[in-house]
């Protein structure tokens, strides 16, 4: 995988420091997500596919509880 990312985002409902928030990255291939309250963390790298299936299953509300 592509490990050229541009900048990281974050969504704008996120904000101050005590914010639990993701931030993502999305390049050519990759699509990479990190915790924004640790920068130095693991991060998650996900394909375009996987990605585009995890977005769909939010909009189908697969993950409510």
């Amino acid at each position: 995988m592509n490990d050229s990312l541009p900048a990281w985002r974050r969504s704008s409902h996120c904000s101050g420091a005590a914010s639990t928030c993701v931030e993502v990255a999305i390049g050519d291939r990759v699509i990479a997500v990190r915790d924004s309250k640790a920068a130095a963390s693991p991060v998650l790298r996900f394909t375009v596919e996987e990605w585009r299936a995890f977005v769909r299953g939010v909009r189908a509300g697969e993950f409510e509880v």
